[in-house]
């Protein structure tokens, strides 16, 4: 019989679930699936394209942030520089690329689904990030369902209510329109609002949809899981959100009414749709930020620049 991976799941965890933040016990951690080994194999044959390695530097500002790219790299070097650097490196969807992960998300749901009822995801996703001591990850709102789970290493996780200032509905608008979860304002006066998790081993934590969060590592390697879901509920508040962002922007409407369930989500439902498709028509899909390093052992930091020219 599999061993359950929320052993510790209480009725105050089902009470709490979407409504605060919340921590509850997991034993990924002592899944071989997370040790350096598998870590290291996986990496090594992870697709490209598929992976993003981003080196971080500053005290909350975006704009240092470069993409990377692992070359050929063998997976434990990988790790190893990552132990020694100042970067993360994020395993987009691996539920979806290895099979052992994906068995492992069905698992996770499969549980989450026996605790919480009415709970049926009709989307989810599982991401692995490995990152460096120091590094963080900026203040930012996602538009999905979220958990992160921490399997090695330690780090301070910020929570933040989603309500303004902290999050405005323009906002959350320009996030659904653009995609850049990252587009939100940072102010230090917003941690006396911030719900603090020291996160260790074994736990995993949720917090209500779109809540604004951020993390640092402490000074050590960091191995941690997303978890990304949608809902029926998630993907109505998506559609209508970014309905309400074409009306606003585009049309100047205010007043906007982020309501899923009123007469008005059909007639949203159509204008995003439409709008969506035209500009997806007029124009090309906006590119990802090239690479301007490869991750070289011998090189300070590890990381030799890629001249402008070899750019993709």
């Amino acid at each position: 019989m599999t061993q359950p991976i929320f052993p510790s799941w209480q009725p105050s965890d089902t009470e709490a679930w979407g409504k605060r933040p919340m921590r509850f016990a997991h034993t990924l951690h002592q899944s071989p699936l997370f040790s350096d080994d598998a870590l290291a194999s996986l990496i090594s044959r992870y697709p490209k394209g598929a992976y993003g390695l981003i080196n971080t530097a500053g005290q909350h500002e975006r704009r240092l942030w470069r993409e990377g790219d692992i070359g050929g790299v063998p997976g434990a070097k990988v790790i190893e520089a990552i132990g020694k650097g100042r970067m993360w490196l994020n395993l987009r969807n691996a539920s979806g690329i290895d099979p052992a992960y994906g068995a492992l998300l069905e698992q996770m749901f499969a549980e989450f689904r026996s605790h919480l009822p009415g709970f049926d995801p009709i989307w989810s996703s599982m991401g692995i990030l490995i990152s460096s001591p120091g590094a963080r990850v900026f203040y930012h709102a996602d538009m999905p369902g979220q958990a992160l789970g921490q399997i090695r290493g330690r780090k301070t996780v910020y929570v933040y209510p989603a309500a303004s200032p902290y999050l405005t509905p323009q906002g959350l608008e320009n996030i659904a329109l653009s995609g850049h979860e990252l587009s939100l304002e940072y102010k230090p006066e917003f941690d006396s609002a911030a719900t603090v998790f020291e996160a260790e081993p074994g736990q995993m934590f949720h917090w209500p949809l779109n809540a604004p969060h951020r993390v640092d590592n402490h000074d050590m390697l960091n191995v941690s899981i997303t978890l990304e879901f949608l809902t029926p509920a998630i993907k109505r508040h998506q559609v209508v959100t970014a309905a309400n962002g074409i009306l606003r922007q585009k049309l100047g409407v205010s007043g906007l009414s982020a309501r899923t369930d009123s007469a008005a989500y059909w007639p949203k439902a159509v204008l995003q749709g439409v709008v969506r498709r035209a500009e997806r028509y007029a124009k090309p899909a906006a590119k990802k930020r090239p690479p301007t390093f490869t991750l070289d052992l011998t090189a300070p930091g590890f990381m030799r620049d890629i001249p402008a020219q070899n750019q993709p």
